[in-house]
């Protein structure tokens, strides 16, 4: 693990209702969110989401009305790698950012916080705690290529340059190329260690702050966005096709957690 500074190791849902986004995800990617907490008695409702082929793809914290009173909303958010999690919450509360939840460890799982970088957007720096039979393991809830898996980190933001400042220093990415757009400015893209794992834009005017999101795999892209819309979810935009022959497109989910979606179009 100590190998992967800098990937997006997790993923996580934060909903009010689990039961609701398992039925949701489960037509629209084929995930299997388990229908009772993976926690002990006493704890967080918090739930795995399990690919096909068995692996893990992320997990589900479901929120409560007193979280929702301090302000929490549905959403994804992603967790990278760090080595050290003190010193990444101090290096970006130093440039401006905020804690959410500050350094904390929970057992077996690793040492943690939830931070807000300069321009707001929010996000987990995370250590994690290797399985004590398999010390060199590596997550895999990031593929570039493969449906079930997220396939692309998105932020958009009101400072690109200070985003790629920060994040390239912090996880040690690589902001190496990019694709004009317009008046939208630049879509710059971010590389980690041999390959490419999303990008950073402009802030559009109709995004209320500057965040992430996340793209998921999906088989076939025209099944995925009629699955959203029979499933309660509201598309954002039109199915668009993306550099490489492939399709993308955003939406809310049922509980109005924003998520993209990415996949062939195979009518």
């Amino acid at each position: 693990m100590a190998e992967d500074k800098g990937s997006f190791i997790w993923y996580e849902l934060m909903t009010p209702d689990p039961a609701g986004a398992r039925a949701f995800y489960r037509e629209v990617v084929g995930w299997d969110i388990e229908a009772e907490s993976s926690m002990p008695a006493g704890g967080p409702d918090y739930r795995m989401i399990k690919r096909s082929d068995g692996g893990d793809a992320g997990g589900v914290l479901a929120l409560t009305d007193a979280m929702c009173e301090s302000g929490a909303r549905p959403g994804w958010f992603g967790y990278v790698h760090v080595p050290d999690v003190d010193a990444a919450v101090a290096r970006i509360v130093e440039a401006g950012g905020t804690v959410f939840t500050g350094p904390h460890d929970l057992e077996g799982v690793g040492r943690m916080a939830m931070v807000a970088d300069p321009q707001g957007a929010p996000i987990y720096v995370m250590t994690p705690t290797p399985p004590a039979d398999r010390p060199d393991a590596q997550s895999d809830v990031f593929d570039y290529e493969k449906p079930q898996h997220v396939r692309w980190n998105e932020l958009q933001t009101t400072d690109t340059d200070a985003a790629v400042a920060l994040y390239t220093e912090l996880f040690g990415w690589e902001q190496k190329d990019k694709m004009p757009m317009g008046e939208m400015g630049d879509y710059l893209f971010i590389h980690q260690g041999d390959g490419m794992i999303g990008a950073m834009m402009p802030k559009m005017p109709d995004v209320p702050q500057s965040v992430w999101t996340y793209y998921v795999g999906v088989d076939d892209i025209d099944r995925a966005a009629k699955a959203v819309a029979d499933g309660g979810g509201k598309l954002l935009d039109e199915i668009m096709e993306i550099p490489g022959g492939e399709f993308a497109f955003h939406c809310l989910d049922p509980q109005g957690a924003a998520i993209g979606f990415v996949g062939p179009r195979k009518i």
